[in-house]
């Protein structure tokens, strides 16, 4: 597929739900994978939403993403059901629709790698997969542009039109910039990589970032939202959540594509082999859902893939 429009970028990476993981490969899962959480505070709840499978579907060209999207919902067929499809896509100098510019706080070079891929230290049976957190929020946009611009900054933390952050220090209540930012005990900070993507139909007046948060480490991007969602003290959460509804909340596991590649494998026999024994949902013997990499055998996301011009069209299933 990739092949028809080598400039257009084509690449899908694959996540997988903890039921799902468990119905395929029974035998071993990530030390830390698990269902999405609830996250409730004082005024704001995070859902949790189920979810067995991920397509993160990306391109250069949306004719792309949609015919891939096509032929690989041909293969699956009835073996599964979508529940959820969202067409995102590049908004000016990759602002969210709220004006500010979003994913300013993802890792660069090596740390990359350090933020997004999990290290074989932590799980040495996983090392080079990753989790991957998916969230839907709906924007109240007519009344997030009854604020100034100058409240609007408080919320965000930084400033809107050239992205310099403020001083947390000086502001009355913690902004999104200071919640969403993870220190251990000793100060080290612990980053995540953002592939956010804004979505909308304005006919309808639906609005919306499609959050999606990759991890070495799943319990980082927990205790982002938890900070946000509940706040650093009780009652003290993310004032963006007034205005910007989380109406799903699923967790994934990205396994590298050589383990991928080896969920439900078919011996000789055309019997699952044994490492996928109880398998009952099974992409890969119908067609085998791929994650395209770079070169590099990267996820191809973020600073991860070759340098390329910014993706024009993104969709997740």
């Amino acid at each position: 597929m990739s092949f028809r429009d080598l400039g257009g970028h084509l690449s899908c990476v694959v996540g997988i739900g903890p039921q799902a993981w468990d119905a395929l490969n029974p035998d071993a899962r990530p030390a830390e994978l698990h269902p999405f959480p609830v996250l409730s505070g004082a005024r704001h709840t995070a859902v949790s939403t189920p979810g067995d499978l991920l397509f993160h579907i990306r391109a250069e060209r949306e004719d792309l993403c949609f015919e891939f999207e096509r032929l690989l919902l041909d293969s699956l067929g009835d073996a599964v059901t979508v529940v959820d499809e969202v067409r995102g896509f590049r908004y000016f100098d990759t602002r969210d629709l709220l004006g500010f510019v979003d994913g300013t706080a993802n890792p660069v070079g090596d740390d990359v790698l350090t933020s997004a891929v999990i290290d074989g230290d932590d799980d040495p049976v996983f090392a080079g997969g990753s989790f991957v957190v998916v969230q839907k929020y709906l924007h109240d946009v007519a009344a997030w542009n009854t604020l100034t611009t100058e409240q609007q900054e408080a919320i965000i933390g930084r400033s809107k039109l050239d992205n310099v952050e403020r001083d947390s220090d000086a502001e009355p209540y913690p902004s999104h910039k200071s919640l969403a930012t993870i220190t251990d005990e000793t100060g080290r900070e612990f980053d995540i990589l953002r592939d956010n993507m804004p979505f909308g139909r304005p006919g309808q007046g639906e609005f919306g970032t499609y959050f999606i948060g990759y991890a070495a480490r799943l319990w980082v991007v927990e205790r982002m939202l938890e900070r946000m969602f509940v706040g650093d003290e009780q009652g003290r959460y993310d004032k963006i959540l007034d205005f910007s509804t989380a109406v799903t909340g699923t967790t994934f596991f990205v396994p590298p594509l050589e383990m991928l590649e080896s969920l439900g494998e078919i011996d000789d026999s055309g019997e699952a082999d044994d490492e996928a024994t109880s398998v009952d949902i099974t992409p890969s013997s119908t067609g085998t859902p791929t994650t395209t990499t770079g070169s590099d055998g990267s996820l191809g996301l973020g600073s991860l893939r070759r340098p390329t011009p910014a993706s024009s069209s993104e969709r997740t299933s």
